[in-house]
């Protein structure tokens, strides 16, 4: 994906916020060799660019003054309430440097597991994204991951599925096989003894006695 970028000279509270004023969205880039520089984006074209998947998670081409560059976004600051974005963040791209990056999870399948159509138990995705590392060339918009083979109490773990080539998993919290998606059995309701029942064994109790 690539995008426009225009040079912004002026910084602080009171630029930025006449920045924003006339539409547009004061950012930055920083990494690499260069300085960091003060850029500034069209707000709705950057707006509409958000919403896609692969702007959050692809190597973008970022063009300033005519010159273009490999950037990855890495924050974004959105106004509490108004549909308004405050300011961004991009990190420039070295193509001989590993990224650490988190790509998106996206499963499919899951209807034609024995775990949903025999058994019926219930599939819910645990993880929705992976944190991992990997050199720019190899970073995938996303991972697929096929949920057809699940099974009954048999949830899937992260050893499970095949990443894609070059990508190295980033561990956190000693956890080295995480689940991503959990296979629960479905709940079974017991059906409530019928109330009438208790009165009427009574009623033939007392019938009985006055025999």
């Amino acid at each position: 994906m690539n995008f426009v970028a225009f040079e912004r000279a002026k910084q602080g509270t009171g630029a930025s916020r006449r920045l924003r004023n006339t539409g547009r969205t004061p950012g930055i880039v920083y990494g690499g060799a260069a300085e960091p520089q003060l850029i500034e984006i069209d707000h709705n074209a950057l707006w509409h660019a958000l919403k896609k998947e692969a702007f959050h998670s692809s190597v973008l081409d970022m063009e300033v003054a005519g010159t273009t560059s490999k950037v990855l976004l890495r924050d974004v600051q959105y106004h509490p309430y108004k549909q308004m974005i405050l300011h961004i963040d991009f990190q420039r791209v070295d193509a001989k440097t590993r990224l650490h990056v988190k790509v998106p999870l996206h499963y499919s399948g899951s209807e034609e597991s024995d775990a949903v159509k025999v058994d019926k138990c219930l599939v819910n995705p645990v993880v929705n994204e992976l944190d991992v590392t990997c050199m720019p060339s190899e970073l995938p918009e996303f991972i697929a991951v096929d949920l057809s083979t699940l099974k009954k109490g048999a949830s899937l773990h992260l050893k499970d599925i095949k990443l894609p080539r070059g990508l190295r998993p980033v561990i956190r919290g000693g956890q080295n096989n995480p689940v991503l998606v959990s296979v629960t059995n479905p709940v079974v309701e017991e059906e409530a003894p019928a109330a009438d029942a208790a009165p009427a064994a009574d009623a033939a109790k007392g019938k009985g006695k006055k025999k």
